[in-house]
């Protein structure tokens, strides 16, 4: 890698790393980080506390021996030592003029693609057919297009699947009812196997109504309940008339999803269900038979899949039910069989909450134990729960699950709100305001789950979520679109973007925080973390408040290529913060 390329940080840790091994110590020792205090310097080297173990000397003789050698290096205005033998670093203004230039230069901010790069299929969102959307889809949604978006702005080649439900017993409800109410219809009669309509007998409407109904009969008659698990598994043996009424509810479930995930941003490359793979269930089962990794266990078939090592006992995967059904972990491997098949990944992410854990565990040892696709390449990407303030799991006022088209309708209203408050967006006609609100009030909802750590619960707050001020995503949008009419009023003014000079103190901060960007998209990348990201464009946006605070850029009395600099990193702000903002699945507007 050029110096050019480099970070700053990069280039002080080349610089510190020489030292300590001028000096016959480790270079590990010579990893300069951010400074926990950045009052006093940007940067620090903590080695020489842990070289002092190994040289048998004091930290600060070895800090002292170290800054020594740095002395004269250009890059490096200051090192000094602090507290027990921390090497504060601040790096020359050259540097920072360099490389603030170099990021303006760069089409991506001074991100760049992962060293090495892979096919990675992300599956997530995993709704079921026949049911709306609703908040629980929300965190594997939202995380899982931001895990899309980042890894392919990385360089990798992502293939994202929507993995429907579309296989299991709610299939059964929707047959059964759906006889009971129009039980005339051609599917029903065993003894026509083709000629079916094309057109769908139910919209989802009508499987939104059937399915519920269907489940609370079966719940209370066991009758009831038999019809329906015998209906699953004529569907699953291939009984043409049941497959002619899953392709239509299929159908009409997608068209629904892709509204519903359409409003929340979201777009999947694949659209598969379980039933897709239903032609490779058996030919796998008969070979993990014939392997001898599958074995008949009081009625059913099994795969064994705990290890010595367990804490705690896992059971035995379930191959093929007692009753003879393919299972949830059946269809979750034949699944596996076919990407390797059809898309040879090298990593397959898997975007499902914390409650799927042993699942997960359990067909990913079947996986590896069999061969069929290794272990250590399947990644269960685990979440926490949306909570309401009760603690307890984000629901309606009357205790039932929200819709997620209620969701953010909820959101937009609460946008409109706050636009009202804040006295934004007043002088715009009500489509453009409308427009506004949508993008403010998604937002919130995107920001506001993204920015914790993913395997943690939050509390869900409208109210404080779509505040303009604090950590969230209305204030980014607020920050992009300050300047962007900044950018509109020195283009009236006839002021250009020149060379950025960094200067003032705000001006190089805001150029470091910029710097930081590549490696706040290695971290979220490499730990699955959006939140890492988050944390930079909030950051960024904070830096930028303090520079627009600090700097005046259009005021007469600036001079003018000091105007046409801090533009400059006005402008190159902006780009990164709208790369950072696309990246977690956000919009910003022009205006407010």
């Amino acid at each position: 890698m050029s110096k050019h390329s480099q970070s700053v940080l990069q280039i002080l840790n080349t610089h510190v790393e020489a030292a300590f091994s001028a000096l016959d110590l480790p270079v590990e020792y010579g990893r300069v980080v951010v400074a926990g205090k950045p009052d006093i310097a940007p940067f620090q080297c903590n080695g020489a506390l842990a070289a002092a173990k190994f040289a048998k000397k004091s930290p600060r003789d070895i800090a002292q021996a170290v800054v020594e050698k740095l002395e004269n290096i250009a890059d490096i205005a200051k090192a000094d030592i602090g507290g027990p033998g921390f090497i504060n670093l601040t790096p020359a203004q050259s540097l920072v003029h360099t490389r603030a230039n170099g990021l303006a230069a760069s089409e991506t901010t001074g991100a760049r693609h992962a060293e090495v790069t892979k096919k990675i299929i992300v599956d997530f969102g995993g709704p079921n057919v026949a049911k709306p959307m609703h908040v629980g889809h929300l965190r594997s949604s939202v995380i899982g297009d931001c895990l899309q978006r980042l890894l392919r702005f990385r360089g990798h080649d992502v293939v994202s699947d929507i993995h429907l439900g579309d296989w299991g017993l709610q299939m059964g409800h929707l047959i059964t009812e759906l006889k009971y109410e129009q039980p005339d219809l051609i599917y029903f009669n065993a003894d026509i196997t083709e000629g079916y309509p094309t057109t769908s007998p139910v919209d989802i409407d009508d499987l939104a109504r059937l399915y519920p109904q269907a489940s609370i009969k079966a719940k209370e008659d066991a009758d009831r309940m038999v019809l329906s698990r015998t209906a699953t598994s004529e569907l699953q043996a291939g009984r043409a008339g049941y497959r002619a009424l899953l392709n239509h509810f299929i159908e009409v479930s997608i068209i629904a999803l892709k509204k519903d995930f359409g409003a929340l941003g979201v777009n999947f490359d694949l659209w598969k269900g379980e039933a897709a793979v239903d032609p490779l269930i058996a030919p796998m089962v008969a070979k993990f038979k014939a392997d001898g990794f599958a074995e008949e266990s009081e009625g059913a078939l099994i795969i064994r899949v705990a290890e010595d090592s367990d804490k705690k006992e896992l059971p035995p995967l379930i191959l093929i039910s007692s009753a003879g059904a393919a299972l949830y972990a059946t269809t979750d491997l034949a699944t596996i069989q076919d990407r390797r098949d059809t898309l040879n990944p090298d990593t397959i992410l898997y975007v499902v909450d914390f409650g799927q854990s042993s699942h997960f565990e359990q067909v990913y040892r079947a996986a590896g134990k069999t061969g069929l696709f290794p272990k250590k390449d399947l990644e269960h990407i685990k979440f926490g729960t949306v909570n309401g303030t009760d603690g307890k799991r984000f629901r309606t006022r009357a205790g039932g699950v929200m819709r997620l088209s209620d969701l953010l309708s909820q959101a937009k209203d609460a946008a409109t709100k706050r636009l009202d408050e804040a006295g934004l967006a007043a002088d715009m006609d009500a489509t453009e305001r409308a427009e506004i609100a949508r993008m403010v009030g998604l937002a919130a909802i995107k920001f506001s789950d993204l920015q914790n750590v993913r395997t943690t619960n939050y509390i869900f707050d409208l109210e404080r979520f779509t505040s303009f001020e604090g950590k969230t995503g209305p204030y980014l949008l607020y920050a992009a679109v300050r300047i962007k009419s900044l950018l509109r009023k020195a283009e009236k003014m006839g002021v250009v973007v020149g060379e950025i000079t960094p200067e003032a103190d705000a001006e190089k901060k805001l150029v470091l925080t910029l710097d930081s960007f590549n490696r706040a998209l290695a971290n979220a990348e490499e730990k699955r973390m959006p939140h890492i990201l988050c944390d930079h464009v909030y950051s960024l946006a904070q830096a930028f408040s303090k520079f627009y605070a600090d700097c005046h850029i259009l005021a007469p009395e600036t001079p003018d290529t000091v105007k046409s600099s801090r533009l400059a990193l006005a402008a190159l702000t902006l780009r990164q913060l709208e790369l950072g903002l696309d990246i977690l699945g956000i919009e910003a507007p022009e205006r407010m």
